[in-house]
């Protein structure tokens, strides 16, 4: 899955991309912009390693656009989920 990493990104890596993308004002963000945003810098390929398993995670979606933080933790949405009728 993720095959040009040198090494596996670390929790607090994955972490501190995951705060940023979830926290950014803009819809949709560029992997320029991202890496711009971040308070450290990150190795390029870690950081695909970590938006490929945000994006297998379903927390962000990735277009041709950019990324997007999808990711819905509201325990209202949830709740109605349950309750609604399936289709």
């Amino acid at each position: 899955m993720y095959k040009n990493v040198g090494r596996a990104p670390n929790l607090k890596t994955v972490i501190m991309v995951e705060n940023v993308l979830a926290d950014m004002k803009e819809s949709v963000v560029t992997v320029a912009e991202l890496k711009r945003l971040l308070p450290r810098q990150v190795n390029h390929y870690t950081l695909k390693a970590i938006l490929e398993y945000l994006e297998a995670s379903n927390k962000i979606a990735v277009s041709l656009k950019g990324i997007s933080w999808i990711a819905n933790d509201d325990p209202e949405l949830k709740k109605a989920i349950a309750r609604g009728l399936e289709l």
